[in-house]
C-alpha cells in the first residue's frame, strides 16, 4: 500500500512543477523585484512609500477596489438567480446554457471593451438606431463613465458566477425538499434554514473569485479609458495605468 501511495505521489510531481513554475516562481520575483534596488544591489520600499504618499496612486486604487465590489456583489447576486434558473432547464438546453456562459466568462479584455464601444459608445451602433427612432434609451447613459464601467464588468462577471454557481445547487437534495415539507416547512423556511447555509460556502468563495477576477481586467477599464478622447484619466478607472 505504502508503494501504491508512493506512485501516486510521483504522479503528482508533473502538477507540483507546473504550479511552481507558473505560480509560485512568478510571485516570488514579483515581490523581490518590487523591493529591489534599480542597480540590483540592495533593498528598498521606496516604491511602496511612493504609492501611499501620492494621491494619483491611492484613488486609483480605490477605484480599482470600488468597482470590483460593485461588480461581484451584482454578478454574485444575478449569478445565483441564474445558476438556479439553470438547474430547472432540461439536461439539453441546461448544456447549451452552460456553453455560452462558457463563452461569455471568457470574453474580457481589450476586445470587450471595443465591442461596447462599438454598440453602447457615443457613437455606437444602438446609440445612434435608437436616436434615430426618437428613442430616449440611452439618452443619459455614457459607456465611459462609472455606470459604464461597471455594465461592462458585469457582463464577465455574471457567466462567472453561474459556471461556479449551478453545481452546488445539485447539493441540494430532493429528499430534503420533500422531509421540510412534510414537517410542515414551507419553501421560504426551508431556503432560509437549509437550503442557503448549505450554498453559503461556495456562495463566498464565488464571491472571493468575482472580486480577484474584475481586479485583474484592468485591460478593459484601460481601454475604454483610452477611448475616451482623453475625458477620463486613469484614476477615474479600475486598474487605470498611471501615464507619465
Amino acid at each position: 500500500m505504502k508503494r501504491k501511495n508512493r506512485w501516486y505521489l510521483l504522479g503528482l510531481l508533473p502538477f507540483v512543477v507546473m504550479v511552481a513554475l507558473f505560480q509560485l516562481v512568478p510571485i516570488v520575483s514579483m515581490v523581490t523585484g518590487s523591493v529591489r534596488l534599480e542597480g540590483g544591489a540592495g533593498m528598498t520600499f521606496g516604491y511602496y512609500a511612493r504609492i501611499f504618499q501620492s494621491d494619483y496612486y491611492l484613488k486609483a486604487i480605490q477605484n480599482s477596489l470600488l468597482i470590483s465590489a460593485f461588480s461581484s456583489v451584482i454578478g454574485i447576486v444575478v449569478g445565483l438567480a441564474c445558476a438556479y434558473s439553470v438547474t430547472r432547464f432540461a439536461p439539453r438546453m441546461r448544456d447549451r446554457l452552460i456553453m455560452v456562459s462558457n463563452m461569455t466568462s471568457n470574453f474580457a479584455g481589450v476586445p470587450l471593451a471595443f465591442a461596447y464601444i462599438i454598440l453602447l459608445g457615443s457613437n455606437g451602433v444602438f446609440t445612434l438606431l435608437f436616436k434615430q427612432w426618437g428613442w430616449d434609451v440611452f439618452a443619459g447613459f455614457n459607456l465611459y463613465s462609472w455606470s459604464g464601467l461597471v455594465l461592462v464588468y458585469v457582463y464577465f462577471q455574471v457567466p462567472l458566477a453561474l459556471l461556479l454557481l449551478y453545481p452546488s445547487f445539485y447539493g441540494i437534495r430532493e429528499q430534503w425538499k420533500e422531509a421540510a415539507s412534510l414537517l410542515g416547512a414551507s419553501h421560504w423556511q426551508f431556503w432560509r434554514t437549509i437550503g442557503i447555509p448549505v450554498l453559503m460556502p461556495a456562495v463566498f468563495g464565488t464571491l472571493g473569485i468575482l472580486f480577484a477576477n474584475a481586479m485583474g481586467a484592468y485591460a478593459t477599464a484601460y481601454a475604454l479609458v483610452g477611448c475616451a478622447g482623453g475625458r477620463f484619466g486613469p484614476v477615474d478607472a479600475a486598474g487605470g495605468v498611471p501615464e507619465p
